[in-house]
């Protein structure tokens, strides 16, 4: 069962499921922010070349399992499965958002 989440978050995780990467623009702030693997991915094209890359060196789904929001930062816990080593994981994603969109995203284990 699907948990409730703001609207540019579940359109994020739609995207990261293969959804259409145009829809970013309408859920990430302009000068959003990507932390992930140790890497810093910023702004629209960067963070959907980040994707794109991921989508093509692994085949992978992700599941939100549990949200927490307190004012504009929402902590999802999600599970992770494709081909890679260790999967499926859990991973911590820590979206703050402003204006409706999303202004940061940190994924960390």
């Amino acid at each position: 069962m699907p948990i409730p989440l703001p609207d540019p978050i579940a359109t994020f995780f739609q995207v990261s499921n293969g959804a259409e990467d145009s829809a970013l623009t309408l859920c990430l702030a302009e000068d959003a922010v990507v932390r992930d693997e140790g890497r810093t991915h910023q702004g629209h094209e960067a963070i959907r070349s980040w994707l794109r890359e991921a989508r093509r060196t692994y085949t992978y789904r992700v599941e939100p399992l549990d949200a927490a929001q307190e004012g504009t930062r929402v902590k999802v816990q999600a599970k992770v499965a494709g081909n890679f080593p260790g999967s499926p994981i859990q991973l911590t994603h820590v979206f703050q958002l402003a204006g409706g969109r999303i202004e940061s995203l940190e994924i960390r284990a």
